[in-house]
């Protein structure tokens, strides 16, 4: 993937960039893999917005993904690789060999025509899905499942991926993007290779436009509005705020909130090396 620059004929287009879509070979999704998805606006089953800024934008249609990879030890070629509108990675359709088709978040170098499987005792190579505990150490991996059978949760986003470091009987250790180093249970399905689109993060949007057509709503700064709609307004001209970043309640932001006990226990190594 490449990233496309504009001339700068207007304000909107000098520093805009787009993703110049060589990679895909299909405009045309597979029928009978496609839901209607209705649309939140952000609020939640009695109506109330409980995440903000979100509302408008294109229709879309939801592409169901096989995050599971259960068939296992059938091969299936890639059919074609397509855009999806609902995630920043690229999407691949997959014909088996017993003639269904199923969607996969595409790994980067994954071309037409390209063989892949999933299951145990299967070559170590792009695209292919397996257990943990059967892949080398230092497999770059994601689409990385958290219980055995649930489905992928972790390292699906556009250009992420996660290295396995260390192997053990019952759990593996697993560096995430992060920089967390995770517990996993060894017989969690995992997909070599890393997400494709790799240069998504480097896109400029280039005006408040396209935002909306990604169901982003304006967003206010707290130091913009008046002292009785937000702890940092007020004040004469351009002022800062004169307090940490908050929320409209006074809630400080950036104070790390997790106590999940649950879970927990799983993390070896917090984000930023603590």
């Amino acid at each position: 993937m490449a990233i496309k620059k504009y001339n700068p004929t207007s304000p909107g287009r000098r520093f805009q960039t787009v993703s110049d879509f060589k990679e895909i070979t299909s405009e045309t999704p597979y029928e009978p893999l496609l839901k209607s998805i209705k649309k939140s606006g952000g609020r939640n089953n009695l109506g109330r917005v409980t995440s903000w800024h979100r509302g408008g934008g294109n229709k879309r249609l939801y592409r169901i993904i096989d995050f599971k990879r259960d068939k296992h030890n059938i091969p299936a070629t890639v059919e074609t690789i397509e855009y999806d509108p609902n995630r920043a990675a690229r999407i691949a359709l997959l014909k088996y060999r017993d003639g269904e088709r199923r969607y996969i978040i595409a790994p980067s170098g994954l071309k037409v025509g390209d063989e892949i499987v999933s299951g145990s005792g299967i070559e170590i190579k792009a695209g292919n899905a397996m257990p943990l505990n059967e892949m080398p150490l230092g497999t770059f991996i994601h689409n990385i499942e958290l219980r055995l059978g649930q489905g992928a949760k972790l390292t699906r986003s556009a250009g992420m991926v996660a290295q396995l470091i260390v192997k053990a009987q019952e759990y593996c250790h697993v560096k995430l993007s992060s920089g967390e180093v995770r517990l996993i249970p060894s017989s969690c399905m995992a997909t070599i290779g890393q997400v494709s689109n790799l240069e998504h993060e480097n896109i400029s949007y280039g005006k408040a436009g396209r935002n909306r057509w990604l169901r982003k709503r304006p967003h206010v700064r707290g130091v913009a509005m008046n002292p009785v709609d937000h702890p940092l307004g007020g004040g004469e001209g351009k002022s800062s705020g004169g307090r940490p970043p908050c929320t409209p309640w006074g809630k400080p932001e950036g104070i790390k909130t997790r106590h999940n006990k649950r879970t927990g226990r799983f993390i070896v190594k917090k984000r930023g090396g603590k």
